[in-house]
């Protein structure tokens, strides 16, 4: 039986600089798979290279049976949406224009769109307040809401999120990660999280990878993994923090 999302030996290159090397992954739907890493271990540029915004040098990825052709549009159209590092969001545009943007492509009926843009609200209570103000005047936290709800409104069957938890203060994060948790519980939304804040991550994973140097190096449940005495000497400073006390 194929996985719902399933990565085979992919590799990227930057350049001359190999980023990910026989990569290997799969997700099955419902999951909330988190990858987690060191700043530059290649979590992004994997996040990309499924979206179809990166190039792939070699290697497959199948999604729901299918073999993806590797360009951002058309990885949409099959329901892969990714909420990008930065938010990116449009600035000129309004909180509706920007949660618009995203359905022209859907080829499903006005009420479907209309029904998503009301959840996206609903989840997100402070975009429904300010949905004629310009994107670029929101603060840090609500231009991340609204990437969230702007790749909601795409009606993805899997969400990737690049470090989500960027530049944003610690109660907006712990809100943020509440909404990804309710995404998956009550919408069944299967999620792929990208993100050097290892215990967050690992916290509300189902499962995840270490990413180093472009490898996976470990697998695992996010319990198992946020337990592991060596996940949490590295990239969980417990260890260090320990020994500062």
């Amino acid at each position: 039986m194929s996985k719902f999302l399933e990565v085979d030996s992919l590799n990227v290159y930057y350049g001359g600089i190999h980023a990910l090397q026989d990569v290997s992954l799969y997700i099955d739907e419902g999951e909330i798979v988190s990858v987690v890493g060191a700043n530059g271990a290649g979590k992004s540029t994997l996040l990309r290279a499924i979206a179809g915004d990166k190039a792939i040098k070699s290697g497959t990825v199948t999604f729901c049976g299918e073999r993806l052709p590797h360009t951002a549009y058309e990885t949409m159209a099959k329901g892969i949406s990714l909420v990008p590092e930065g938010r990116r969001i449009f600035p000129n545009l309004t909180v509706k224009e920007n949660l618009i943007v995203s359905t022209f492509s859907r080829k499903d009926p006005k009420e479907s769109i209309e029904r998503d843009f009301e959840e996206v609200l609903a989840l997100f209570p402070r975009l429904r307040e300010r949905l004629k103000q310009r994107g670029g005047t929101l603060s840090g936290g609500e231009q991340q809401m609204l990437a969230v709800g702007r790749a909601l409104m795409a009606h993805p069957k899997l969400l990737c999120m690049d470090e989500p938890s960027l530049g944003l203060a610690p109660i907006i994060v712990d809100e943020l990660f509440e909404k990804i948790l309710q995404l998956n519980r009550e919408r069944g939304q299967t999620i792929m999280i990208v993100e050097q804040n290892a215990f967050l991550a690992l916290e509300v994973a189902n499962r995840a990878y270490v990413i180093k140097t472009g490898s996976i190096t470990r697998e695992g449940t996010g319990a198992a993994l946020l337990n592991d005495p060596s996940i949490q000497q590295e990239y969980l400073g417990i260890q260090q923090l320990a020994e500062d006390e």
